[in-house]
């Protein structure tokens, strides 16, 4: 918080040396703390030593192995973010949502990796948002942006690879906060997501801080590794009104 503040003064044109005089400290100090300390958007993801990923599981369909399951795409988007998160001086711990989608979703340094399909909660606590929204009908899942009255359905539908998935910050129920959200309309949307916010978290924090917000990321990907080669926001940064 302290990096931020004097960040903030030099981007409305003081000086360092201003900086130093008003704060009664040396400019030397100054530029040390500016060079010191963890990354500012490091607080986009919260600021305990270890974030909670919380990833889907649906029921595996084979009998020999009737317990939940986790999609390939959803374990290499935690690998991603667990990258990520390292850089950021972070540690993780994952934790798979169980079938039928029930999540203790009161908790700080939140991230759910989860479709709506497999968490009702979550889908209801997404009908919270005005801005973006899931949906489905005969074809399929497809996500909508509902200022500009825009449907995203997904490339990978028609053999192309890529997709769109949503990202956000929605509200924790107990309305102590936000959790972060992500969620391709097929699992590998999701990788596309932290490949985004690995590229672009710092500018991301700079525009929403830790208020809630939601977009539309679209992705491209290799065919046979799903290793995720481009990702970009489709849609603007919407910020919720409210926190």
């Amino acid at each position: 918080m302290r990096k931020e503040a004097l960040e903030e003064l030099l981007q409305g044109n003081m000086t360092q040396t201003e900086i130093a005089e008003q704060l009664n400290l040396t400019r030397s100090r100054i530029g040390q703390l500016l060079k010191t300390g963890p990354r500012i958007e490091r607080a986009f993801f919260g600021t305990r030593a270890t974030l909670t990923v919380a990833l889907g599981g649906k029921l595996e369909a084979k009998p020999e192995n009737p317990g939940p399951v986790v999609a390939q795409e959803d374990f290499q988007a935690y690998d991603a973010f667990q990258a990520m998160a390292r850089s950021l001086d972070f540690d993780t711990d994952y934790e798979v949502i169980q079938p039928p989608g029930m999540i203790n979703l009161n908790r700080d340094d939140l991230v759910v990796i989860c479709g709506p399909r497999l968490s009702p909660l979550i889908a209801q606590v997404l009908e919270s948002d005005s801005n973006i929204a899931f949906d489905r009908d005969e074809r399929g899942w497809f996500l909508v942006d509902r200022n500009e009255n825009k449907v995203y359905r997904s490339p990978m539908d028609e053999g192309t690879p890529s997709d769109y998935a949503y990202l956000g910050k929605l509200p924790r129920l107990d309305g102590r906060g936000n959790f972060l959200y992500i969620a391709g309309i097929h699992a590998v949307g999701a990788a596309g997501v932290v490949h985004f916010l690995d590229g672009h978290v710092s500018e991301l924090y700079r525009e929403v801080k830790d208020a809630r917000f939601s977009a539309i990321v679209h992705c491209t990907f290799d065919e046979d590794t799903r290793k995720i080669r481009t990702s970009k926001v489709a849609t603007p940064i919407y910020k919720q009104n409210g926190r």
